[in-house]
């Protein structure tokens, strides 16, 4: 009996020894604890809403009724196209607007004609030699004073000759004759005249020549055969019974109808250039738009477009700031170099700068 319980203790002992050993042995060699590496993002996310490169909200110069509307909201128009017609009394058409500009062009030249004559048969006295027209008048004014306070003194006097004051008689200085002063201070009066007028038929010149220069403008604008950009705002003001494309695109707003009354000043047509498009960020902040440049690429993807990413640049950064729920923050506008049929005015983006 005594024997099997000492071989039960030794076999105890034998197992606690055994488990001893491996914990200590465990503990002795602890092995690297591996944490799995943060995936951080270095880029900058901003987000904005789609626009096409160029667009224009167009209204009309003139108020009348709608006599035509040529277009549809979603149709393409080239440059110089007519959206839309006017009919009022007052608003001229563009070959109306061309008749007048040509009349006023003829008018413009004959002004400059006239002025120039004018002037070149205007006897320039040889006092304003060395003189402009405005340096004669300044000087003509000054001697001008000095000849009426020469004369004040006289002004009164009925006779011809004057006694000399009691000063003058101290210091030996004889007055002239009123006469003579009087004859001067005609003389100052005629030579600021003189000055004057010769400014004013240069002046005359000068807007004669202005106006010549604003009607060969409107005119060319109006005959422009190529319907620029440049141009487009001179017909819009000139040939105001019309509504005109300033360039091509798409029509995106038409708020026309025949036969209603539309005011002047009022915005009716918007037309989009969407060969292009952009996106304009809404929340960058001030700490943030100092590590973008422009041409700096970007990675934009659309809530709209999902599973696809479009390639672009950054185009420019606002010099001015808005606020944004107490932050400072800048528009910043990306071009994009991808394109998508998907592609729709004002859809959300979510701009990431590499």
């Amino acid at each position: 009996m005594k024997s099997k319980i000492f071989s039960i203790v030794i076999i105890m002992i034998v197992m606690v020894l055994v488990v001893s050993a491996c914990g200590t042995s465990t503990n002795s060699n602890p092995g690297p604890t591996k944490t799995p590496p943060a995936i951080t993002d270095s880029g900058i996310v901003a987000e904005g809403h789609l626009e096409p490169i160029h667009f224009t909200e167009l209204a009309l110069n003139a108020s009348g009724l709608v006599s035509e509307v040529l277009f549809k909201e979603g149709d393409k128009v080239a440059a110089g196209d007519v959206i839309a017609r006017l009919k009022s009394n007052e608003a001229k058409t563009l070959e109306s607007a061309q008749s007048a500009a040509a009349e006023e062009l003829t008018t413009a030249f004959q002004g400059v004609r006239d002025a120039q004559y004018k002037l070149d048969n205007f006897d320039v006295p040889s006092d304003f030699n060395g003189m402009t027209p405005t340096q004669a008048v300044d000087e003509m004014l000054v001697r001008l004073n000095k000849a009426r306070a020469d004369f004040e003194p006289y002004k009164n006097l009925s006779d011809q000759t004057v006694e000399p004051s009691q000063a003058e008689k101290k210091s030996g200085v004889v007055s002239g004759n009123a006469k003579i002063y009087k004859k001067a201070l005609d003389d100052a009066w005629a030579r600021y005249r003189k000055a004057i007028l010769w400014l004013e038929l240069t002046s005359t010149l000068q807007n004669a020549n202005s106006r010549l220069i604003l009607a060969q403008k409107d005119s060319d604008a109006l005959q422009d055969p190529s319907f620029s950009e440049d141009t487009a705002g001179t017909r819009a003001a000139l040939a105001n019974a019309e509504v005109r494309a300033p360039f091509a695109g798409t029509i995106t707003n038409l708020d026309l109808k025949v036969g209603e009354f539309s005011a002047s000043g009022k915005p009716v047509v918007t037309v989009a250039d969407s060969s292009q498009w952009v996106v304009k960020t809404k929340d960058l902040t001030e700490i943030d738009v100092v590590n973008i440049k422009e041409g700096q690429p970007v990675s934009v993807k659309f809530d709209a477009i999902p599973g696809k990413e479009f390639k672009g640049n950054v185009l420019s950064i606002a010099e001015n700031y808005t606020e944004n729920q107490g932050d400072i923050v800048y528009k910043v506008t990306v071009l994009l170099t991808d394109k998508d049929a998907a592609m729709r005015w004002g859809m959300t983006a979510r701009v990431r700068f590499e």
